[in-house]
C-alpha cells in the first residue's frame, strides 16, 4: 500500500483526520499524518492538504478581517514548502478545502477572507456528508474525468473562505451553479493536482463520484 504525507495543524484533534484517513485507505492508500516539527518521510508517493484553519491572508498580502481565523502559521509554512517540493517532483498531490485555498495561495493567487454567500457554505448540518448544495463541473478537465462528464455534482459544505483570483499554472474545474463561488481547481500540467473546496472524505462512503477522486489519487500514485 502506497503512502502519503497528510499535514495536521498544530491545534488539531485526533478524530478530525478520521474521514481522511478512512477514505484515503478504501482507495488503497495509507495516510502518514504530521505535525509541523515532525519529521517528514522521504518515501511518500503523495501529498494530501486536509481542512482546517484559515490561511493566514498576509501570505497574500491582505490585513486579517475579524471574521478570518487565527492563522496556524506553521502549518502553513510547512504546506508552502511541501507543496513546492512535491510539484517540483511532480508526485500527486489532492488537496480538500483549506488546502485547496493554501495550494492557491502558494501559486500566487489570493483568497476571498469572508464569503458574501457564507450561509450557502459553511452550512452546519449533523450529518456532514450530506450534500447543500450544487456544483458545475467544466467539461474537459481533469475533475470531469474523474466525476463523468457532463457533471453537476451535489457536494457538502462548510467552508466561509475561498478563492478570489486563482494562482499561476491553476485553473478551475468546477463553480458553485448559483453564486460562482470557485469549487474545485486543478494543474493540467503535472501528473495530478486536483483541489476541492467541498469534502469529499464525507461523501466517499456513500457517494461513488466522491469516492472516485480518492481512487484517481491513488491511481496517479
Amino acid at each position: 500500500m502506497k503512502r502519503v504525507i497528510a499535514v495536521c495543524g498544530s491545534r488539531w484533534k485526533s478524530n478530525h483526520s478520521q474521514p481522511y484517513e478512512e477514505a484515503l485507505r478504501a482507495a488503497g492508500i495509507e495516510p502518514v499524518l504530521v505535525r509541523p516539527g515532525d519529521n517528514i518521510p522521504l518515501d511518500a508517493a503523495g501529498l494530501l492538504l486536509m481542512g482546517g484553519a484559515d490561511v493566514n491572508p498576509t501570505l497574500y498580502k491582505e490585513t486579517r478581517l475579524r471574521e478570518t481565523d487565527m492563522a496556524d502559521d506553521a502549518r502553513d509554512a510547512l504546506e508552502f514548502r511541501l507543496i513546492a517540493e512535491y510539484l517540483e517532483r511532480d508526485l500527486p498531490l489532492l488537496a480538500i478545502c483549506r488546502g485547496m485555498q493554501m495550494l492557491n495561495v502558494q501559486h500566487g493567487g489570493t483568497l476571498v477572507q469572508h464569503l458574501e454567500t457564507s450561509h450557502r457554505h459553511r452550512v452546519k448540518a449533523e450529518d456532514k456528508g450530506a450534500p447543500v448544495h450544487r456544483v458545475q463541473v467544466v467539461e474537459g478537465t481533469k475533475l470531469a474525468a474523474i466525476v463523468g462528464e457532463p457533471a453537476a455534482v451535489d457536494v457538502n459544505s462548510r467552508h466561509h473562505q475561498a478563492v478570489r483570483n486563482p494562482g499561476a499554472h491553476l485553473i478551475v474545474s468546477a463553480r458553485d451553479a448559483e453564486d460562482g463561488t470557485i469549487e474545485a481547481m486543478e494543474r493540467n500540467d503535472r501528473r495530478f493536482v486536483i483541489a476541492v473546496q467541498w469534502h469529499p472524505e464525507n461523501q466517499a462512503p456513500r457517494d461513488q463520484r466522491q469516492a472516485a477522486i480518492f481512487q484517481a489519487f491513488a491511481a496517479a500514485l
